[in-house]
């Protein structure tokens, strides 16, 4: 089933770098799940907010506008069954291979927030899933808590 994405996902998509762009409107092509834009741009009060709760790891998110182009380099992505709002990881995995094949696609380095340490996921060599699990397997062997950020994707710059 062909997915597409809403005005409002598409709202979300202005004030974001062209390239993120670009693998976003594609991978909501090939996905087998349905998703829709959360967050694009984000101003430094709401990342403040939102680091402040825990639910971000840092002030310096790709989600704000970046000097270098004066666009922003991250999104937030939500999975929907239906109009059922899901936020099972596995599901997430799936939506981070259809973006790893955008990505390709594309020829544009994108990092996922389950893989914090795997780098662009144009690389790795097997799923999201495995990818996420040796994320979780490296903070484990370092005594830390992984932090499984699902939903965001970002360019690699």
């Amino acid at each position: 089933m062909a997915f597409s994405l809403s005005n409002r996902s598409k709202g979300k998509l202005e004030g974001v770098h062209p390239d993120m762009v670009s693998v976003v409107e594609r991978a909501i092509e090939l996905t087998k799940v349905d998703f829709g834009v959360t967050y694009g741009v984000r101003t430094l009060e709401e990342q403040k907010k939102l680091y402040d709760s825990g639910r971000s790891q840092t002030m310096k998110s790709k989600h704000l506008i970046q000097e270098d182009t004066g666009k922003s380099h991250a999104v937030d992505v939500v999975a929907y069954d239906g109009s059922d709002v899901v936020w099972e990881i596995n599901v997430y995995d799936d939506i981070c291979d259809a973006f790893k094949q955008a990505a390709e696609e594309k020829g544009v380095a994108i990092k996922w927030g389950a893989a914090w340490s795997e780098g662009d996921i144009r690389s790795y060599p097997g799923t999201a899933e495995d990818a996420m699990m040796k994320y979780v397997d490296l903070r484990r062997s370092q005594g830390r808590r992984p932090f499984i950020d699902g939903p965001h994707f970002e360019l690699m710059r």
